[in-house]
């Protein structure tokens, strides 16, 4: 039986979640937004006066909604974006971008890259060795992901008009041989406040922890939804204090917004601009801290 038939068969929540998501734009942005709230946290959002994080992330995907946000989520265009405000030697290289996958020349790739699609999150393939690289496989996937808009997924007004697209980029990896540690800034009303930090991505031993802007290592967490808190404290990166400067650069006119970065032997690299972390969806192991990250968000 389909995995997801069994799942919704043992959690009412998440069928009626199935049915929202058919129902696609047949239901407008304040409800879809209503009811996935609903169904995510069992309680009912508060729009008129929103007080956590997860809720003003929601009050932003609909009333904060500005046409430059869009090439800012844009994984190609927002290498144009920051590079014009930061420079572009935090840029990781781009080997190329196509409107298809059969645009693409693999002959010319090199042994290593990496392959996203320019319009959603996740979406991506990860090249170590060519020669073995499943290119058939790769396409199926690139295809289907080219063919939705994932605005319709959880209403993030900032995907609704990224042209689909293909980049290919340069494979990096940490100088320790570790995968790719991913520092999170967030950003509120241009001034940084919280690091998340995401240790082995995409293994059985992924880690999420939160730092201030001292790099103390704070209490949140959100392991019931995410990953569990690594129980060290990881060493602070030699490169902070620019990644935070650089960070509220970037931010300094948004009332709240995400810049992420892998640092490699003391370079700095940019990742990606997020405006909805975890898409207001994702819980806090204690809910004081949902309200704690709320009140840093200041709406007009």
């Amino acid at each position: 039986m389909n995995k997801k038939i069994i799942k919704a068969l043992k959690n009412p929540y998440y069928a009626c979640e199935l049915v929202l998501n058919r129902l696609g734009p047949y239901v407008s942005d304040e409800s879809f937004i209503k009811w996935k709230y609903y169904l995510n946290f069992h309680n009912h959002l508060n729009l008129q006066n929103p007080q956590t994080f997860n809720e003003k992330l929601q009050w932003l995907k609909l009333y904060d909604r500005k046409p430059e946000y869009t090439k800012m989520v844009d994984k190609c265009e927002a290498k144009y974006y920051v590079a014009s405000i930061i420079g572009k030697e935090y840029i990781i290289p781009t080997y190329g971008v196509y409107d298809s996958f059969d645009e693409i020349d693999i002959d010319a790739l090199p042994n290593q890259f990496v392959m996203k699609c320019t319009h959603n999150s996740g979406g991506l393939f990860i090249c170590k060795d060519k020669a073995s690289f499943d290119f058939a496989k790769s396409k199926k996937q690139m295809e289907k992901w080219l063919s939705k808009n994932p605005y319709w997924g959880n209403r993030e007004f900032p995907y609704k008009n990224v042209k689909p697209r293909i980049i290919i980029e340069k494979y990096m990896e940490q100088e320790d041989g570790e995968s790719l540690r991913d520092y999170k800034v967030l950003c509120f009303n241009g001034k940084a406040r919280l690091i998340e930090l995401h240790r082995f991505r995409n293994t059985d031993k992924q880690t999420q922890d939160f730092y201030d802007t001292e790099w103390h290592k704070t209490s949140i967490s959100q392991g019931g939804d995410f990953a569990n808190a690594s129980e060290d404290v990881f060493p602070k990166p030699s490169n902070f204090d620019l990644m935070i400067r650089l960070s509220e650069k970037l931010t300094s006119n948004m009332i709240h917004c995400r810049v992420d970065w892998y640092s490699i032997a003391g370079q700095l690299f940019f990742g990606e601009l997020t405006f909805y972390d975890g898409s207001g969806l994702e819980r806090f192991d204690n809910i004081d801290d949902d309200y704690l990250l709320g009140s840093w968000i200041k709406l007009s």
